[in-house]
């Protein structure tokens, strides 16, 4: 059974810095895109940036542009988020997810995911 686990949340104040780390087990990270998705109280849920190892291809929410880099360490199946400038609009669960094939704006605005990993709780206070 796949499995993502994501971590690395916690409390910061805006301004401040967190890196998120998400472990994948059971597969690898070929040929799939991998991202962060995030759901804040009574919002829908968001793609926040995706890559994809299938067209190279890396994806942000506009809201987090130039304050959030996605990267990956395939060798170790690790896929990680360093969120800088924090915002309190940033609270939110953070998820990652993964999903076989497609380009990694398709992962993150059409939500084209197979697997998802259980969250960790991101908040930001002001």
């Amino acid at each position: 059974e796949v499995q993502l686990q994501a971590s690395g949340g916690g409390l910061v104040q805006a301004g401040g810095s967190l890196r998120l780390s998400c472990a994948a087990s059971r597969f690898t990270f070929d040929d799939y895109a991998i991202g962060w998705f995030r759901q804040a109280p009574g919002k829908e849920r968001e793609g926040v940036s995706c890559i994809s190892n299938s067209d190279g291809s890396r994806y942000y929410a506009d809201s987090v542009k130039g304050r959030f880099t996605i990267s990956s360490d395939n060798a170790k199946n690790t896929l990680y988020l360093q969120m800088n400038s924090l915002k309190p609009e940033d609270t939110a669960v953070y998820y990652c997810a993964a999903g076989l094939g497609i380009s990694s704006k398709y992962a993150c605005v059409y939500n084209g995911m197979d697997y998802w990993g259980k969250g960790t709780q991101v908040t930001v206070s002001s």
